[in-house]
């Protein structure tokens, strides 16, 4: 800050400079005035001057000093030390800015909140002709036809969810509900849900669950469960995908090995990104890369760790390793008293 300061007020140290030697060079060209009492009464003008800035550095600074490490949390509360008229004029300024951003980030707030509550609210209104539809496509006879149409139905579904969840996501916290889960009886049911697009691909499963229990939100662990089958179904092609649980230190975790396509070593690094697909399949226009992000965002609430492992052409296999319960429990109470 000193160096801001001199470099602000240089133009006046320049000018006390320039007047001093000025005076100085007078007094050496006029030989009728003394030289020695000029240079003491400079020399007294230079300790005065600097005892001046000083003095002027700690008043003109302290506002500067709170602004310069003012938290950017719009507390108009720890700007205490505006004096001067540009100093209050600044602050005024500030404070009709930061009145002006609160309004208009509360209109957004507001109309963001329209929006999320008009878009859950057509999803729910949109699964009640799917619905219907399931019902319908379970009457046809046509068992090509069917599981055409039980496939394009299943994506639909998936894509309402992602799109579900992800509306969701950011009020995630205000929606969980810990408790004991049963991880076998979540695997099962979402294995159920996809049993049709798995016939229809030649895909089964080997299930082997040590750990059938966690602590977790089911709904949400069922999600993120559901984003990494379905990215393995639909990456495998008459082949099985093995899910096992099991203990390392004290924690859970449950591992999803599929031997599909696999992931190229460029992109294990983004798989996560919103919105990645991949750099080495731009053919593949079904894939929206949300579904892996969702999962992760998800999955980093629940205080689970997801891992990637992956070769191209030999599979992928996804980690999910579930806290500690007491860790879990201590971080929770630290979030949500936050």
């Amino acid at each position: 800050m000193i160096i801001k300061y001199i470099q602000e007020r240089l133009s006046w140290i320049l000018f006390f400079l320039f007047s001093q030697l000025l005076i100085i060079l007078i007094t050496f060209l006029e030989s009728t005035i003394p030289l020695l009492p000029i240079l003491y009464s400079v020399f007294l003008a230079t300790i005065a001057f600097i005892v001046f800035l000083t003095i002027r550095y700690h008043k003109e600074t302290r506002f500067f000093l709170v602004l310069e490490q003012w938290e950017k949390d719009f507390d108009l509360s720890k700007l205490t030390y505006a004096e001067s008229p540009f100093e209050r004029m600044v602050e005024e300024k500030i404070s009709s800015q930061i009145e002006y951003f609160k309004q208009f980030a509360t209109a957004n707030k507001w109309e963001l909140e329209q929006e999320k509550d008009e878009l859950l609210s057509w999803i729910h209104e949109v699964k009640t002709p799917l619905t219907a539809l399931r019902l319908m496509i379970e009457r046809i006879e046509d068992e090509k036809l069917k599981e055409r149409m039980s496939y394009e139905w299943l994506r639909i579904e998936h894509l309402l969810d992602q799109q579900l969840h992800q509306r969701r996501l950011p009020f995630m916290e205000n929606d969980l509900y810990i408790e004991e889960t049963d991880l076998k009886n979540i695997v099962i049911q979402e294995i159920k849900g996809l049993q049709s697009w798995c016939m229809q691909k030649g895909v089964g499963f080997e299930i082997s669950l040590e750990k059938t229990h966690v602590l977790s939100d089911a709904k949400w662990l069922s999600f993120i469960i559901r984003q990494l089958l379905t990215n393995a179904v639909k990456y495998s092609k008459s082949s099985d995908i093995h899910l096992s649980s099991f203990s390392i230190n004290d924690s859970v975790v449950l591992k999803i090995t599929d031997f599909g396509r696999g992931i190229a070593p460029k992109d294990l690094p983004r798989i996560f990104d919103r919105g990645f697909t991949s750099t080495s399949h731009h053919q593949d226009h079904s894939a929206t890369g949300m579904g892996l992000f969702l999962a992760k965002k998800a999955a980093q609430s629940l205080f689970i760790t997801i891992e990637v492992e992956s070769k191209l052409g030999h599979g992928t296999s996804f980690t999910l390793t579930f806290p500690k319960k007491n860790t879990l429990l201590s971080l929770a109470t630290h979030v949500f008293h936050d």
